[in-house]
């Protein structure tokens, strides 16, 4: 099942290890990522860049020249993907979210390439719950909200 996955950039040239998240990024199976530079004033863009260089089947680079807030730039992202690409599901990630977490952009690559699955049939119970008309923003989900919970919940079953 095909998933696009909008990750959110803004000032994080230093979180970003390039090689590290190529080879990931390489093991990734029908998904297609999403790469937003939300009008960083370092590097960041240059590294997308060259993500997207070596991982050109897989990653697409959007360059925001005006910084926006999160939504707008999950909602360019977003419309960007639904244009180009026949998915049923599409998450996000902001990378900023990420460091003041405590994770690492690298890090919850990996952790999404094992739960995708999971990540996809939780957002399927969840869209089945809503009573609300799904828009397309209303579709778009956090990643890394449904790996917490899938990580909290492994974490309770292997320690019972």
């Amino acid at each position: 099942m095909k998933i696009g996955v909008i990750i959110v950039f803004h000032n994080n040239e230093t979180e970003l290890e390039t090689a590290l998240c190529i080879n990931q990024i390489k093991t990734l199976e029908d998904t297609e990522l999403c790469l937003v530079d939300n009008a960083s004033k370092d590097n960041t863009l240059s590294l997308l860049d060259d993500i997207k260089e070596a991982c050109v089947a897989k990653v697409s680079v959007i360059e925001i020249k005006k910084k926006g807030s999160e939504i707008a730039a999950i909602k360019a992202g977003a419309r960007y993907m639904f244009n180009q690409f026949n998915l049923k599901h599409l998450g996000y990630i902001d990378a900023n979210a990420l460091k003041q977490q405590g994770f690492t952009f690298s890090d919850t690559i990996e952790h999404f390439s094992r739960h995708k699955d999971e990540i996809i049939s939780l957002h399927l119970e969840t869209l089945a719950r809503q009573k609300v008309r799904k828009t397309l923003l209303k579709r778009v989900f956090s990643v890394v909200g449904y790996l917490q919970d899938i990580i909290k919940s492994s974490s309770y079953s292997t320690s019972a």
